[in-house]
């Protein structure tokens, strides 16, 4: 069996509780579970760094037993077993811990730190309530996931392979000179004092400018994506050159904010380099002086003049590393911005399964109006019997939408409550609430996967079989078994594109329909349920529809008025209120606003004149 490097961090490790919203705990958020093995990992890169240093000294060593022993005797006796230690070092010792380190970074700390921080920026997005999608972009946010766990593998991977390394060198540089002469090891103090000065004054500049970076790249995928998403409105409304003006607008803030974190960056590399070119100066400099006057070896001056330009090559990468740290770090800080904040709804801590036994659904002094003073709806009082057919009709902006959110616990009420059979919805998981009530909505959501696991979304075990019987009874079977994609897919295991969009709305719907016919919940939400359907579809599911129902608690909500005039009763909603409830003799008997709205109506469609 071959070794699974999820052994050692397991990548898909559930996070404990929210993420932090400030940087350092929320690093340690993300990277809880894997500390163990970056430690190891940041151990053996130590190791790896005091290599740079320990070759030095071996260089310097064979150069003094070679010099003691003179040209005749370079290559014998303890000349001789000098170079053979050497090249053991260097083709054995030093080749071997190199690689250890890296397979350590390369094997363990990349691939797994990176699915394990997306994991857990994924599942604590998904945990986000409804309206956290609304207010932001879905590319947008797709976006800073992705940025945030690349960002965070690269300064996990950078900071042991670069820092903990250079770390280790510079100690092991330190001890080394400090063998040589003390008073080099000022010289080298001073030099690295210049060094951290640097480091310091440029790395938050770095930091801030890539966070802006990080930002303007977000919003140029949010720009794309959107316009991508609704292209076809985008050519239906020929309106090609503003999308372009608008994304240009967007790439051109991009080009801005990465020409300001270059500026900074190459300012960083020109006073980088100068700095770097002065340690080997310095370093060989005074050791042949110390040689000149005799208190030091040529090997000695060999060591020193290998360290020194090891650690002037080793500040450039290093600095680089570092501003691509500080840069990650930005985007991080971004990413933390956008996605660690919490806008949910969570489960209350002691929260049960809800159970439907009858499925009786109460509404009790409901009220909700999106946290503003109009909207919503306003004291709603309803007792919806098991098995009883509802109809809920009202003008756009009644408040039909927000009793179906708040049934389904997209939003938590601000006033009253909602029971099931007797159980507070607060009160139990949402998952297992969502489980119990079957819906179709207007705007039927598609994955742009197969017809197969389209419908089969509505119950994820349910087999084949089961969802040809499901399509049938939809009305979908039919038209399904036409179905083909670009790949070369076919019927049932053809992809129906981003969103559905090669089907049209009455197949969406259908496909929607046989979805909640699957799934066979205790109660149905029918929203909008059958208003992409033309007359003559319609009243071919219409028999269909009424299967599915039977026995079922159901809530419909309709503008066409004649797909729900069969129902035990219709509550009329107006202003967030309901105004009139009975059966649909009742209410035309009745005349009042039903009455009047099913009058207006030319072929029982509540249109928006219905409102006057």
């Amino acid at each position: 069996m071959p070794f699974d490097t999820k052994r050692v961090i397991d990548p898909f490790r559930p996070a404990e509780g929210p993420p932090p919203v400030t940087l350092i705990p929320y690093i340690g958020w993300l990277l809880r579970g894997a500390w163990p093995v970056i430690g190891v990992s940041a151990f053996l890169s130590a190791l790896a760094g005091t290599m740079e240093i320990a070759s030095a000294w071996v260089l310097g060593a064979v150069v003094d037993a070679a010099t003691v022993s003179g040209p005749e005797q370079a290559f014998s006796g303890e000349s001789l077993t000098m170079m053979l230690g050497a090249l053991a070092f260097f083709i054995l010792v030093r080749p071997f811990m190199m690689g250890l380190s890296s397979a350590a970074n390369t094997l363990f700390i990349m691939p797994n730190v990176f699915s394990l921080t997306l994991s857990r920026l994924h599942r604590w997005t998904m945990g986000q309530s409804v309206t956290y999608f609304d207010n932001d972009f879905a590319g947008r946010i797709a976006q800073k996931q992705m940025q945030s766990a690349s960002a965070m593998t690269e300064v996990s991977m950078e900071t042991i392979n670069s820092i903990i390394f250079a770390f280790a060198s510079i100690i092991g540089a330190g001890a080394l000179i400090f063998t040589i002469d003390p008073w080099l090891v000022v010289v080298f103090l001073v030099w690295l004092s210049g060094y951290v000065l640097l480091i310091r004054y440029f790395l938050p500049r770095v930091r801030a400018r890539s966070k802006a970076r990080a930002a303007a790249r977000a919003n140029v995928s949010g720009q794309v994506v959107d316009t991508i998403t609704n292209i076809k409105t985008v050519k239906l409304f020929a309106h090609a050159e503003h999308e372009d003006r608008v994304a240009l607008s967007a790439i051109e803030q991009f080009r801005q904010r990465a020409f300001d974190f270059a500026k900074v960056a190459v300012s960083f590399r020109i006073i980088l380099f100068t700095l770097a070119g002065i340690l080997p100066v310095l370093l060989v400099g005074g050791s042949l002086w110390l040689w000149s006057a005799g208190t030091t070896t040529i090997g000695s001056v060999v060591a020193a003049g290998t360290v020194s330009i090891r650690l002037a090559q080793m500040t450039g990468w290093v600095s680089f590393t570092l501003m691509g740290i500080s840069a990650n770090i930005g985007e991080l800080e971004d990413g933390m911005r956008t996605l660690a904040y919490p806008n949910r709804l969570d489960d209350d801590p002691d929260a049960k399964d809800l159970t439907v036994p009858e499925g009786r659904v109460t509404l009790d002094h409901l009220s909700f109006a999106y946290g503003r003073d109009v909207g919503g709806v306003e004291d709603i009082t309803l007792d919806i019997k098991p098995g009883e057919k509802l109809g809920i009709v009202g003008a756009s902006g009644a408040g039909k939408s927000t009793l179906v959110a708040l049934l389904m616990r997209l939003y938590d009420p601000e006033g009253g409550r909602i029971l099931i059979d007797g159980q507070d919805i607060r009160h139990v998981t949402q998952d297992s609430l969502r489980r119990k009530i079957g819906m179709v909505t207007q705007e039927t959501a598609m994955f742009n996967r197969s017809a197969m696991d389209n419908i089969r979304y509505g119950r994820p075990e349910a087999s084949e079989e089961e969802v040809f019987a499901a399509a049938a009874k939809a009305e979908a079977d039919e038209f399904i078994q036409t179905l083909a994609d670009h790949m070369g897919h076919e019927g049932y295991e053809a992809r129906l594109g981003e969103r559905g969009v090669k089907l049209s709305g009455g197949q969406r719907q259908r496909i929607a329909l046989a979805r909640a016919i699957l799934k066979d919940a205790p109660i149905l939400v029918l929203d909008e349920a059958t208003s992409a359907l033309d007359s003559e579809v319609e009243a071919a599911i219409q028999s269909a529809l009424e299967r599915v129902m039977e026995g079922k608690t159901v809530l419909a909500v309709a503008h066409r008025l004649s797909t729900i005039s069969h129902m035990d009763r219709i509550a009329v909603l107006d202003a967030g209120r309901i105004v009139e409830i009975g059966s649909h003799d009742d209410l035309l008997a009745k005349g009042g606003l039903y009455a009047r709205y099913w009058s207006r109506q030319s072929g029982g469609f509540l249109g928006s004149e219905a409102a006057e």
